[in-house]
């Protein structure tokens, strides 16, 4: 099994954020979207918020590949409507790359257990 952790802010307004976690919790999901994210190898998903920057981890499936959900998510109807939702109340990190939406971040620290 693979992780991954992202990050993304929210736009800096309680509305705003009120809405979008409305939006995430498990009895608004669209199941079309949730779907997707499960075919595409995903097999576990979390999205944490403190003020309004947003960390997610995923678990994924040892063969993903982001190339493979891109597409997968370029053809599914309701991914771009949840998207094109989902992007009024989300701003790019200041650092992100051109057109990326969630920042990958890059592990600094394991614990280790002895």
């Amino acid at each position: 099994m693979k992780k991954f952790c992202f990050a993304l802010d929210l736009k800096d307004d309680p509305e705003l954020i009120h809405q979008y976690e409305t939006y995430h919790k498990p009895e608004n999901a669209w199941p079309e979207v949730t779907q997707s994210i499960l075919d595409s190898g995903i097999k576990n998903m979390e999205i944490y918020r403190t003020g309004n920057r947003l960390f997610m981890i995923m678990e994924t499936s040892d063969d993903f590949d982001f190339r493979l959900k891109e597409q997968m998510d370029r053809s599914n109807a309701k991914v771009i409507e949840w998207e094109s939702l989902m992007s009024q109340f989300q701003l790019p990190l200041n650092w992100s790359a051109e057109n990326e939406k969630w920042s990958p971040m890059a592990r600094i620290f394991t614990l280790i257990p002895a």
